[in-house]
């Protein structure tokens, strides 16, 4: 007897899930590739960007300001202030402590096209301030560093700051900060003219009458982890102490340029514009008694 044997089934469906394995390999992999290429045209167009950022030169457009004043010293600050303001081409705010009425203020109109526009600081109350002979207003001074970052403007490479009698020289200080990546973490400025300033508050610390400037970077990490810093250093004497700690406690160092300088502790600047156009001249002599600030060891 001849025995037929009847064809199996199984190769087929073997056959079967093997297209179907190879077909989904084919489309995962045509997938991943698609995805991959997308990713890196995206990545270089990017990267391009950032490349034709970065190859600009540094200008005023990239530096932003903020200006440490209050309501009874601005009045007198606002002459200094606009000396060097560029109202076109620079960016930042001078903090105040509350708004001044428009009857304490001095030709409101006419000035406030040449000068930056006032912002207010945040309270300060929930800090401690326990040094004895100092004033706690000088943590909203401090802050000024965080509140500036805060106002998120674009396409910054640096923050500049000051107090409201600080004079910048806009066309050095761009040269200055041009000198240094500000894709990096730096804190620049330069420590006091006066030894006794220097042995009291430190050889490391940018004095802020000075003006000193924090890299972008750097300044964004800071200013999430000010408050909580500060909180630390309730003991300290000024605004700027509190700085020079929180960016120490991040493991920056100052780095310093001359050309942050303050005048010499019992001399004090007169600054007026020159006949020759935008020209500064800056006469040296001795303050007068209630100009001096004494520091109470």
């Amino acid at each position: 007897m001849q025995v037929f044997q009847l064809p199996s089934s199984k190769p087929h469906k073997f056959c079967r899930l093997t297209n179907f394995v190879i077909l989904s390999s084919s489309v995962c992999i045509l997938y991943f590739l698609g995805c991959l290429f997308v990713v890196h045209n995206e990545f270089m167009r990017t990267y391009l960007s950032s490349q034709d950022v970065f190859s600009q030169p540094t200008s005023l457009k990239h530096i932003v300001f903020g200006i440490a004043s209050s309501k009874n010293s601005w009045a007198k600050g606002q002459d200094y202030v606009k000396l060097w303001w560029k109202p076109a081409q620079m960016r930042g705010c001078v903090f105040l402590e509350e708004d001044i009425p428009p009857e304490r203020q001095r030709n409101p109109t006419n000035d406030s096209t040449s000068l930056p526009p006032i912002c207010l600081s945040g309270d300060t109350s929930r800090f401690r301030y326990t040094y004895k002979w100092g004033y706690r207003s000088e943590i909203r001074v401090a802050r000024v560093v965080s509140e500036t970052v805060a106002l998120n403007h674009s396409d910054v490479r640096w923050y500049v700051f000051g107090d409201d009698d600080t004079v910048f020289f806009p066309e050095n200080l761009v040269k200055t900060l041009s000198k240094y990546d500000h894709g990096l973490w730096y804190y620049i400025g330069t420590n006091s003219e006066s030894y006794e300033q220097n042995t009291f508050l430190g050889y490391g610390m940018a004095f802020a009458g000075a003006g000193f400037a924090i890299s972008y970077p750097l300044a964004k990490v800071l200013a999430k982890v000010f408050d909580s810093c500060i909180e630390r250093y309730p003991h300290l004497y000024g605004g700027d102490s509190r700085v020079y700690s929180c960016i120490a406690e991040l493991g920056v160092g100052l780095t310093r340029e001359p050309g942050f300088h303050q005048a010499p502790r019992r001399q004090c600047c007169d600054l007026l514009r020159s006949s020759a156009g935008e020209v500064l001249d800056v006469a040296i002599r001795e303050c007068k008694e209630e100009e001096l600030i004494y520091m109470h060891p």
